[in-house]
């Protein structure tokens, strides 16, 4: 397992008894709640900015091939992403 470490977090009181209920219906602790919950919000960024990435590179694509006066057909654009 790896290496874990502490952390504070300063909630107010209502939260973190809303959040123990939540916790023990799961039958995990806040700090495997909260553990989790940021796995999914790294998980998604993570996505997200790979995605966003990708779109920037197709747009750079896409604008050079307007630029060569040659524009590719769906077809075509889709058989190359489909690669990558």
């Amino acid at each position: 397992m790896a290496e874990k470490q502490n952390i504070t977090v300063a909630i107010e009181p209502a939260l973190l008894k809303q959040a123990r209920a939540i916790a023990a219906r799961r039958g995990t602790s806040i700090s495997g709640l909260l553990a989790d919950e940021l796995r999914r919000l790294v998980a998604a960024d993570r996505t997200y900015e790979k995605a966003r990435k990708r779109a920037l590179e197709l747009m750079k694509t896409g604008l050079g091939a307007m630029a060569s006066g040659r524009m590719e057909n769906r077809d075509e654009i889709h058989d190359r992403s489909r690669f990558r």
